[in-house]
């Protein structure tokens, strides 16, 4: 490919009316959910859509909330630069959503609990579950700064839009559909989101491939540049993608995501029924299953495309997480609009995540830290919940600026995610799973487990895996032949564009002996490392401690009948005993 071809285009006016579509449509739905609930007086319904929805709605909400911005634009990149072996992903989608339709889903439908963190006082005491609060609004708030920083700035760079004017604009409607309608406004905005995000990814997709030739030659030049990587089973724990880390990690990263993580319990309980809450659970997983194979297929097509020329290397975009769009405002330019879906995909991704992010946030500050200690009026606690949407809208522009420094979206959000989820899974684990383990414990368990991922995830982000455990796979600019005027003058001042540019500075030049000691595991590990510390150690302070003296109340732990696994083996139990019986029967009457 020639540099010529590397060229990318700029939005058009078309392109502009398409995104501004995609947010007054998005405004407009929770303007209807102000009429359609105008008789609301609970913050309980406000906060938890009045446990009336059904499951497709939540289930395509689970499923916009995950697939953000961070998946649309990273994902591809990675399987760019890794290959496609992040297929494996799926296979933790699929066993942690097994296990939490048996354990946590069940478990919190039954609670009818608005704030997953109120459990943790029911079972251990309120220091545990402030502490739990804590912990989910600070990597919240870190995690929506990422979702919003993070396309604001690959877009700008690429596309004729302003930085701060994006993350602005994402803040301000996010914050107005949320304050206006609540959780349903949250869930049908994201039904209507999800859709523009597949529209404007699978343009990209087939684009690529007609201008490739077709399907198969993506697939054969993938093949050749060594992305189908699939037979790598190395256990070494240091290596960034492998079958083990993305199996395991992914297992455990998941379970974080959808068995413990507020919002989607907030989803879980705003169901109607317990079966629309697991099929719904169960659409959210075929959903970000078939998501995964699109992404990691658009990253093959993005191989395809730069196999010769490589923009990275060449200094055409300054971040990975730019390689999509500047695929899409070369392959999509000579179609008017369609460049706007593109971005108004990836905008919709942040804004499904950052409602999701502010809802969850507000719920858990009114529940958890206002509530216990106030006896406010239902019609105060409304506003209140309103104005609480309002504040964190605001609060999460301004950090949206610290996720400069957390290097590529997928990596820093999965950091942020599982560092501090990843104790709080083990901590839940405890509770529900370990009935003779004691407050002490549990907080001790909590405190320590937070430590060890802590360390962990900032040892890897001072010190990162060197090139040789990371494996990127090999990127050409052999086809490459740019001139004066095909280069692009992409330096930015706004931020730095990864975290080691800021790495060389804190090291030095002179004093590299922690980092040839310390050896960065993969990130995808962090949370597991966090969940395993904090379960030993909340059992072994557990049982110094004298276990737990008083006894349990069943609800509050697992109860083998809320399983399915239960149902069915009662049912076929049923049947057989119905059959026996009718046999003997029948035998005494010959």
């Amino acid at each position: 490919m020639s540099g010529d071809s590397l060229v990318a285009g700029s939005l058009v006016a078309a392109d502009y009316v398409v995104f501004a579509l995609m947010l007054v449509v998005s405004t407009s739905i929770g303007v209807y959910f102000v009429w359609a609930n105008r008789g609301q007086e609970s913050s309980r319904d406000f906060l938890t859509g009045g446990r009336i929805l059904t499951a497709f709605p939540v289930s395509i909400s689970l499923t916009a909330s995950f697939m953000s911005s961070i998946t649309v634009l990273s994902t591809p990149a990675e399987t760019y630069i890794y290959g496609a072996i992040c297929l494996y992903f799926g296979i933790g989608y699929i066993l942690a959503t097994v296990v939490v339709s048996e354990v946590f889903l069940p478990f919190f439908y039954r609670m009818a609990i608005t704030s997953a963190y109120e459990y943790l006082e029911m079972r251990f005491n309120r220091a545990t579950r402030l502490l739990g609060t804590v912990i989910f609004i600070f990597q919240t708030l870190l995690y929506t700064g990422i979702v919003i920083y993070g396309p604001a700035l690959a877009l700008s760079q690429i596309a004729d839009i302003d930085l701060w004017g994006g993350i602005i604009t994402t803040g301000i409607v996010c914050t107005l559909y949320c304050t206006l309608g609540g959780l349903k406004a949250v869930v049908w905005t994201d039904v209507f989101q999800i859709g523009i995000m597949i529209s404007g990814f699978m343009a990209v997709i087939i684009k690529s491939v007609i201008l490739q030739g077709g399907l198969f030659k993506v697939i054969s030049d993938s093949q050749q540049g060594g992305r189908l990587n699939f037979l790598d089973f190395d256990i070494n724990p240091m290596r960034k993608y492998t079958f083990w880390t993305l199996v395991i990690g992914g297992t455990l990263n998941n379970l974080v995501i959808s068995g413990i993580h507020q919002p989607q319990v907030q989803r879980y309980v705003s169901c109607k029924t317990i079966t629309h809450a697991r099929i719904a659970l169960y659409i959210y997983m075929v959903g970000m299953c078939t998501f995964l194979v699109f992404t990691v297929f658009a990253g093959m097509c993005l191989f395809s495309v730069y196999k010769n020329c490589d923009p990275w290397t060449a200094g055409q975009v300054s971040s990975l997480d730019q390689l999509m769009p500047y695929l899409v405002m070369y392959v999509l330019t000579d179609h008017s609009g369609l460049p706007g879906l593109f971005v108004a995909a990836v905008w919709s991704g942040a804004l499904s995540t950052v409602s999701t992010s502010i809802n969850a946030l507000a719920a858990v500050t009114l529940e958890d830290l206002i509530k216990p200690y106030t006896n406010m009026s239902e019609k105060h606690l409304l506003w209140l919940s309103k104005g609480l949407t309002v504040f964190y809208g605001i609060l999460c522009i301004a950090l949206a600026g610290l996720a400069s420094v957390l290097g590529t979206m997928i990596q820093a959000s999965v950091t942020v995610f599982t560092a501090t989820g990843g104790p709080l899974l083990g901590t839940f684990i405890l509770g529900i799973l370990f009935p003779f383990t004691n407050s002490k414990g549990a907080l001790s368990g909590l405190l320590l487990g937070l430590a060890a991922s802590s360390c962990v995830s900032i040892g890897g982000l001072i010190y990162p895996p060197s090139p040789a455990m990371a494996r990127p796979l090999p990127l050409s600019t052999e086809g490459c032949d740019f001139n004066a005027t095909d280069s692009f003058n992409w330096t930015s001042t706004a931020f730095p564009k990864e975290s080691i540019s800021i790495i060389t500075s804190l090291n030095g030049d002179g004093n590299h002996q922690l980092a040839d000691i310390w050896q960065s595991p993969s990130y995808l590990y962090f949370g597991p490392i966090g969940t395993v510390t904090t379960i030993i150690v909340g059992l072994v302070v557990s049982l110094f401690t004298g276990g737990q003296r008083s006894r349990v109340d069943s609800r509050v732990t697992f109860m083998k009948e809320d399983t399915t696994f239960y149902y069915l083996f009662m049912l076929i139990k049923d049947r057989v005993m119905s059959r026996e019986a009718k046999s003997n029967t029948t035998e005494s009457r010959l």
